[in-house]
């Protein structure tokens, strides 16, 4: 049986918490004295009205979580969150479509990166402020945020964790899991401060800086200037700007073990970083001789675009500072694998993880020696640790469902009009939380507003299915799940 009563107290708690989120952006809204003081007001007032009556109802249920139960109140968690995130600009006016304000905000949460908005620079500076913030908030984990601020609030938190944490093997930094949430969020908060401190060091003014430092160390993209980076015209600022992305698309907790234990050998000894490394050095590498072949780029400007370019598909940011659309068709594939491999688990990138490329490279390899040698027992091991067969058996349930949607949404792309450019890298950009697409209609530089309203739905549930990494939703949507026992 579903426990109605808990989840429902659960998701009155995340609304008081949101409520109180948007309350920052009420005070950004009052500091500037622009119009979407109002919107943000009402939308709070509203917002902590719709908690009360959710803890009311679960106001008597006990304070512990199956794994159904968990599963499903991550789900509905992200979802409610995006409709109640929707009031601020719905009531503002600055989106009269409810379809497109579902669009941005579930955007914004998974730190997708995609927008509808075709002129971001006519929004107020509390708007503004709340795409970023959104972007921040999802970085980890709206639940995960939660049980690094409230972990009483959640019973059965390690469940939780389970069902919206990103990657398939993971490590813990304490042995209560509330104490890693917020060691995690601890490194979170460090790299967005000295991406803030770095942006102002070298241009930007404070506005401009927060703004940015929470869409790079979210890996969202969002940004304030219609032309993004692009807008600074800075190599500085660029090269600042891949930095934090690539850091951001580390393992978190690696991160903690490489710097705050100062064993940074952990970290170049890492299989997953190396390949992580390897992967974005040998993009670089191809996109610049490229561009220097027959855009005509210089060598510092071909180098610093394309690894831009690469660590910002690869991590799922999304931000530009060139117009990939406008380079040789080549590069597109090269990009367009990044947007499929996303970057380490257990960091703020979407997409397939390159863990699980890694591993996958592993099975093959493993595979080729079995036909040479059918009795040779083969293990797979990730940094000398043996990946259990239990684990290989949902690595490869993983790849074939992941790849298998990504067919079916560019093929209902395609129904809905697009071309079949456009519709691969829509769904690629979807369900990987990237941001972009590549294509002429809609371009790396270009909003989705062109998109028709069953297109923006279908995106809104792919980014929603890739932030949670598809099991957690589509479980719910098996008869098996809603059964009694």
């Amino acid at each position: 049986m579903i426990n109605w009563r808990i989840i429902s107290k659960i998701i009155g708690s995340l609304l008081f918490i949101e409520a109180l989120l948007m309350t920052i952006c009420l005070g950004v809204a009052v500091y500037f004295k622009e119009s979407d003081s109002f919107a943000f007001l009402v939308s709070i007032i509203s917002i902590w009205f719709f908690g009360f009556i959710f803890r009311l109802w679960g106001r008597n249920a006990n304070n512990t979580l199956s794994r159904k139960d968990a599963y499903l109140v991550v789900s509905l968690s992200w979802i409610v969150f995006s409709f109640f995130g929707t009031f601020p600009f719905l009531i503002s006016g600055y989106i009269t479509n409810f379809t497109d304000a579902y669009f941005e905000t579930m955007s914004g949460f998974s730190t997708t990166g995609a927008s509808v908005i075709d002129d971001v620079e006519r929004l107020p500076h509390g708007l503004l402020f709340w795409r970023s913030f959104t972007q921040w908030i999802g970085g980890l984990g709206i639940v995960f945020f939660t049980i690094a601020v409230l972990p009483s609030m959640v019973g059965g938190s390690t469940k939780v964790f389970a069902a919206e944490a990103t990657g398939p093997i993971r490590t813990k930094l304490h042995p209560r899991l509330s104490m890693s949430a917020k060691w995690i969020w601890m490194v979170y908060l460090i790299l967005t401060i000295s991406c803030f401190g770095c942006f102002m060091l070298f241009g930007m003014n404070w506005w401009e800086s927060i703004n940015y430092s929470m869409t790079t160390t979210a890996t969202g993209g969002f940004a304030i200037y219609n032309s993004s980076i692009a807008t600074f015209q800075s190599p500085a600022l660029e090269y600042v700007s891949t930095f934090f992305c690539f850091l951001s698309g580390i393992n978190f907790t690696l991160l903690y073990f490489s710097v705050a234990k100062l064993q940074v050998k952990d970290l170049l000894r890492n299989a997953e970083f190396r390949f992580y490394v390897a992967i974005i050095a040998i993009s670089t590498i191809f996109i610049a001789w490229q561009l220097i072949q027959h855009n005509g780029y210089d060598v510092e400007h071909a180098f610093r675009s394309a690894v831009f370019q690469t660590v910002n598909f690869i991590t799922t940011t999304g931000l530009f500072s060139d117009d990939a659309a406008k380079w040789p068709h080549a590069t597109w594939v090269v990009l367009a694998g990044c947007m499929f491999m996303g970057g380490c688990s257990s960091s703020t990138s979407g997409a397939f993880k390159c863990v699980r490329g890694l591993m996958i490279l592993k099975v093959i390899r493993n595979e080729m020696h079995q036909i040479l040698h059918p009795n040779a027992v083969l293990p797979l091991k990730i940094n000398k640790v043996n990946v259990p067969m239990q684990n290989r058996v949902t690595l490869l349930a993983f790849l074939s469902i992941y790849v298998g949607i990504l067919v079916l949404v560019a093929f209902a792309m395609m129904l809905c009009g697009i071309d079949y450019t456009n519709a691969l890298t829509i769904s690629l950009s979807c369900i990987g939380n990237v941001g972009p697409s590549l294509g002429l209609e809609i371009g790396p530089t270009m909003s989705w507003s062109m998109l028709s309203d069953t297109a923006k739905w279908l995106c809104s549930m792919m980014m929603l299915v890739g932030r949670l990494e598809i099991f957690t939703v589509l479980v719910i949507l098996t008869p098996a799940f809603w059964k009694k026992n």
